[in-house]
């Protein structure tokens, strides 16, 4: 009996240190592998009629630091937010432009004014005029396509969000699924943790759009909410809608009901409200962009655009011209009207009286807008006074501007230094969120798979499997021994 039980304890040994060391294989073989928990073989000793009975494994258990994971997700979720705010200003610098460019908005009304300059010198060259056009072209078409480009940013915006509500609908569905698998395996003694891995990368995915917390539930279930209070997975999943708008124009808004609303489950959530249950991963950044910052953007390009067109509507400048005629720069062909001063950096055009491409007449710039003939070749008092109009500190009329008098290109260069100066800001947060998320990455990995301590581990093991091993073969040989008596 004594034999019989030794050699039992011996193949419980065997049978122990097999398991240990395909757990190892696994574990080195998944070291770089996305949320894969190290796995440890955990055992007891076994025991029969209260003697003892070799080794018992109880389970494979899946390491994972869940305090050091929740901090890691909410790290990527302000990474995320901070990511899209980032891209969005260097996309908008990209749009106005750095006043050292000749193509940027500054620089544009650095040339403008240089043609002006030029043409004043001498009021009888035709090509210096159209030099003058072609710069006041220039300039209304880089602020036109800065309008353009915000408007384009809106309507990314409003794509992303689309693309993420499905990512989050989808993963959601699936993280409920493997809920489900989980249970029953866990259930019936198996293994569930391969399918806790799959489940991690889920809710990873699902962090990094909307900050989660995740609730630990009976056999190895878990339920997901946002930290503002959403439950997004609890028994079932939750359902997001969603219905993007198809052509984003300036005078939009959220506050207008002008986009389709986000609900969850059917009700709707209101976005713009900070205190919202989804705020701080990279939705609530795609929706601040399309119904905050783009707009604000907008908002500074129509105060530049407006300033533009007031000044040169100025009924002093110009005496041919007629009362509630437009000056140079016109709004759409038309007279600025204040009340519809949304979106007029997308519709700032040269008056068509100046530009031959539009059928005009260089020497309007010369004569005057509502001169019927050209009058002396050397005139330049207008051409004068289009500089000093340019050069008149005035306080703009809305934007943020509107609290201190500058002068045109002060303005423009303002606006310039604002959005780069937003750039700037955005990248420090940036870089605070990456250092934090990385931070954070790199002590979830430090608790992860180590193949220095999985090595030393197989050896231990391969120590117990050749010292059980040598256990069967010295009973074999004593079993022998008998069986020659």
């Amino acid at each position: 009996m004594s034999i019989s039980n030794s050699l039992s304890n011996a193949l419980s040994g065997l049978t122990a240190a097999s398991r240990a060391a395909e757990v190892v294989a696994s574990n080195v073989a998944n070291a770089a592998t996305d949320g894969y928990g190290r796995r440890v073989v955990e055992t007891t000793s076994a025991t029969v009629g209260g003697r003892g009975a070799g080794v018992e494994i109880v389970g494979i258990r899946r390491e994972v630091d869940q305090y050091v994971l929740a901090d890691r997700r909410l790290a990527d979720a302000a990474l995320g937010n901070q990511q899209a705010i980032t891209a969005f200003y260097a996309d908008l610098e990209a749009l106005v432009g750095t006043p050292d460019l000749g193509s940027s908005i500054p620089g544009r009304v650095a040339a403008f004014e240089a043609s002006l300059l030029a043409a004043a010198s001498r009021p009888d060259s035709d090509a210096r005029l159209n030099a003058v056009v072609d710069a006041a072209n220039g300039l209304a078409n880089s602020i036109v396509a800065a309008s353009d480009g915000v408007q384009q940013q809106r309507m990314a915006a409003e794509q992303t969000i689309a693309a993420q509500v499905d990512v989050l609908n989808n993963n959601l569905q699936q993280i409920t699924d493997l809920n489900t698998e989980i249970q029953r395996q866990v259930a019936s003694g198996q293994d569930g943790a391969a399918l806790m891995d799959q489940r991690q990368v889920l809710i990873d995915q699902v962090a990094a759009i909307i900050p989660v917390r995740v609730v630990q539930m009976d056999q190895g279930q878990v339920a997901v909410f946002s930290t503002g209070g959403a439950a997004l997975v609890n028994g079932g999943a939750s359902q997001f809608g969603f219905v993007p708008t198809g052509q984003i124009t300036a005078g939009m808004s959220a506050a207008a009901g002008d986009f389709g609303d986000l609900t969850l489950n059917g009700q709707t959530i209101d976005m713009s409200n900070p205190a919202n249950a989804l705020q701080g991963g990279s939705l609530s950044a795609q929706f601040d962009i399309r119904d905050r910052l783009a707009p604000q953007a907008q908002a500074e390009l129509d105060a530049l655009a407006r300033d533009l067109i007031e000044r040169f509507e100025d009924p002093a400048l110009d005496p041919t011209r007629a009362p509630g005629d437009p000056g140079l720069f016109t709004d759409a062909g038309g007279v600025f009207d204040p009340a519809a001063q949304v979106g007029v950096a997308g519709r700032l055009q040269v008056n068509p009286i100046v530009d031959p491409a539009q059928d005009g007449q260089v020497w309007h710039l010369r004569s005057g807008f509502g001169a019927t003939a050209p009058g002396p070749a050397g005139d330049a008092r207008l051409l004068n006074e289009f500089v000093g109009v340019l050069n008149t500190a005035q306080t703009a009329a809305s934007g943020s501007f509107s609290s201190v008098a500058r002068t045109f290109d002060e303005l423009a260069a303002e606006l310039s230094a604002d959005v780069s100066q937003n750039l700037y800001s955005a990248q420090t947060e940036q870089g605070f969120a990456a250092a934090r998320q990385e931070a954070l990455r790199m002590t979830e990995l430090s608790g992860g798979v180590d193949i220095d301590q999985e090595m030393q581990m197989l050896l231990r093991i391969e120590q117990a499997y050749a010292a059980n091993a040598k256990v069967v073969q010295t009973i074999d040989d004593l079993i022998t021994a008998l069986l020659r008596i």
